[in-house]
């Protein structure tokens, strides 16, 4: 019997064919990208979707195929058809998704594989069970199989190579799957060809027991499109989830980067900060010790740097900083560092071939610091003072090394500034007492060496006692009493400085609320605030729950706050002292006359009091400047209505010019010393309290 084909049908076929090629080559892609379980699962669902994919092709090309008799196909076989498909597809995706395809692998897998889509096609032609059987053209038989292995190699080596996901890969996809539907198609009806089927020949699986052809025809159009649409759709989907996935990881890669580099480099400069610049020199030191090579550690700081921030405000001030991080970098060569530690420090190290080269480059240095910079407009001047010290013979590692170039920076300070000092073992006296006091520092208050002393404030001229101010005194064990101008830096340095002050206003509060629970009556109590104090976001809460816990009403406790700290940041500062002031805490506004105060920022701070600096009244006599700084300052606080305190006063006339200026109270070694608790409650026991 001669069988005939419909042409819509074979074309069908061919679109199925390749259809399912392409998405074993999208589902190849995303196994070879999977990680652990997932890749299996891609690799089993992928294949099922190409085996399905491939066995409906030939039941589709068995549809289109008509022969002038009833077709059916037994159900078993046709299932089992479908299983063979299955598993040579998943082999194949198992094949592609490895490291490697060699030859020898390559070869036995499109031998399997296309053996597997061999056994498909003819175990689907067993299902139509002829009677009598068909007769197998041997030529066309062996081809057919022949075209399944080389169609199956094909397919393999196209899916290895496309495996990968680059942009264009979609592109060469389709085209591969054009090629590999053509092979499996001509495959298919190759073996079709082979096939031949005798005069008077019926298919016994038409009968009730087998699947009618308008079923399998509806089955196998709808299933195989549905089935190819849904593992397309998921591939792509999923592809997209991983772009996504992948965008975010590069992000956050990205933002990892950031936040290394952030953690390394310094915010304002972008140079390495002080963690790096150990790292930076612990390498130099390791090398050192291989090589024998000789490295510097120089350490620079800017002169007159403080008072381009007072005039003309921070914000130049980090200008000017960005600008020197640059003239230093391009100043040096691209294997030295140079890294900012904190302030207006700066810290270079180089590799030297001899220790005069280190003289070299510092006066290089100097000299790009000392050329007048130019910012908006402006121009600033300022100078540097550098400090060197030599590895190994000024320091075995990194700590040793900067300390010792920091005390080389103070001494070329020391003599004249605007030039540079090599280290020397007698500059190391000065930085070993720091370091030891600071050392102490670290354990005094756990120690309770800490203690406050207590001055006396009068009224202007002769009394009465009006008040007291808190003075920190630090009892050494071996040292005796500190005063506070030897260990306040040394504090501020260590980063104790917060917690020490912490510790004052506390104490401050306890002794006014003893000295009230026996009987004394105190108008109030000043106390410091440091700018590391004042500047920190917990001091509101922390002043409202002292006061709270030793039961003072606000108004007895004085903030004293220097002039040079408020006009820091003015705006900030109006925000803190008006949040302190609304809780009913006095502002005093300590050290006047020192800084660049400007007098509308001036008005609007909330301040009860100007304490004019001890500086203007040490040679305080009638008729020279002091006296008219001190008078433009008294008529300055009557204006804005502000009391005015004089410290420092020593002598009687003193005393009486200031009286006769205008100032209100008066406070100094005239009156008395800082007295401690016991002390002070005996000299009011001996005058008047108002």
């Amino acid at each position: 019997m001669q069988g005939i084909y419909s042409g819509y049908l074979v074309a069908i076929s061919y679109v199925v064919a390749a259809l399912a090629s392409y998405v074993a080559l999208q589902l190849a892609g995303r196994a070879t990208h999977g990680d652990g379980a997932a890749r299996w699962w891609w690799r089993i669902g992928g294949g099922c979707a190409m085996g399905f994919g491939i066995w409906s092709m030939h039941f589709i090309g068995m549809l289109a195929f008509q022969l002038p008799i009833p077709l059916g196909y037994d159900l078993l076989k046709t299932f089992s058809s479908l299983i063979a498909a299955c598993i040579a597809s998943s082999f194949a995706l198992w094949l592609v998704t490895q490291r490697e395809l060699p030859p020898l692998r390559h070869a036995l897998g499109a031998v399997l594989m296309g053996g597997g889509i061999a056994a498909m096609h003819y175990t689907g032609m067993a299902a139509m069970e002829m009677n009598p059987g068909i007769v197998w053209n041997r030529f066309w038989f062996v081809l057919s199989i022949v075209v399944a292995v080389v169609a199956a190699g094909t397919a393999l080596w196209i899916a290895f190579r496309l495996r990968g996901e680059s942009r264009d890969a979609w592109r060469m996809r389709i085209v591969a799957a054009m090629v590999m539907g053509l092979a499996v198609t001509g495959m298919h009806y190759t073996g079709m060809e082979a096939a031949g089927f005798p005069e008077g020949s019926i298919c016994t699986a038409a009968g009730p027991n087998g699947m009618p052809v308008k079923w399998l025809a509806t089955l196998v159009t709808i299933a195989a499109f549905a089935i190819l649409a849904i593992a397309l759709m998921t591939a792509v989907l999923d592809r997209r989830l991983q772009e996504r996935t992948s965008r975010l990881r590069f992000s956050l890669g990205k933002a990892k980067d950031q936040l290394v580099f952030l953690a390394l480099h310094d915010n304002l400069t972008r140079l390495p900060n002080r963690v790096l610049l150990e790292d930076r020199i612990d390498e130099a030191v390791q090398k050192s010790a291989r090589s024998g090579a000789r490295f510097a550690v120089m350490f620079l700081d800017l002169d007159g740097f403080k008072a381009v921030n007072d005039v003309y405000g921070h914000h130049m001030g980090d200008r000017l900083l960005r600008e020197v991080a640059a003239r230093l970098t391009a100043a040096l060569r691209a294997q030295d560092t140079v890294a900012r530690i904190g302030g207006d420090e700066f810290v270079v190290v180089m590799e030297l071939g001899e220790p005069a080269d280190a003289a070299i480059v510092a006066g290089k240095l100097i000299g790009v610091m000392s050329a007048d910079f130019h910012i908006d407009g402006t121009q600033i001047r300022v100078s540097g003072s550098l400090g060197i010290a030599i590895h190994p013979q000024d320091g075995a590692d990194g700590r040793e090394l900067l300390t010792n170039a920091d005390a080389a920076m103070y001494h070329a300070k020391e003599h004249g500034r605007n030039g540079f000092r090599f280290f020397e073992p007698s500059m190391n006296e000065g930085v070993r007492e720091q370091l030891s006091l600071m050392q102490d520092l670290r354990h005094a208050m756990e120690r309770n060496e800490f203690a406050l002393h207590y001055q006396p404030k009068y009224g202007a001229p002769n009394g009465p006692l009006i008040g007291a101010e808190a003075l920190l005194r630090w009892y050494h064990p071996t040292r005796g009493i500190v005063p506070p101008e030897h260990f306040i830096v040394l504090a501020e340095k260590s980063g104790t400085l917060v917690k020490l002050d912490a510790w004052v206003l506390n104490e401050a509060c306890r002794q006014l609320r003893v000295w009230h629970d026996a009987g004394l009556v105190l108008a109030g109590i000043s106390v410091n605030l440091s700018p590391a104090q004042f500047e920190s976001t917990e001091l509101f809460d922390l002043v409202r729950d002292v006061l709270a816990r030793h039961r003072l009403e606000p108004g007895a406790l004085t903030l004293e706050v220097t002039e040079s700290t408020a006009m820091k940041d003015p705006e900030s500062s109006l925000v803190i002292l008006r949040r302190l002031s609304e809780l009913g805490v006095r502002i005093s506004i300590d050290d006047f006359g020192t800084g660049y105060s400007s007098l509308l920022y001036l008005k609007r701070l909330p301040a009860r009091e100007l304490k004019i600096d001890r500086g203007f009244i040490r040679d305080l006599s009638q008729g020279t400047e002091d006296a008219a700084i001190v008078s433009a300052i008294v008529e300055l606080g009557r204006m804005l209505d502000l009391k005015i305190i004089a410290e420092g006063v020593e002598t009687t006339a003193q005393a009486g010019l200031l009286a006769d200026l205008g100032c209100d109270s008066l406070q100094g070694y005239l009156f008395s010393h800082p007295l401690p608790p016991d002390d002070f409650m005996a000299l009011v026991a001996r005058e008047p309290v108002h």
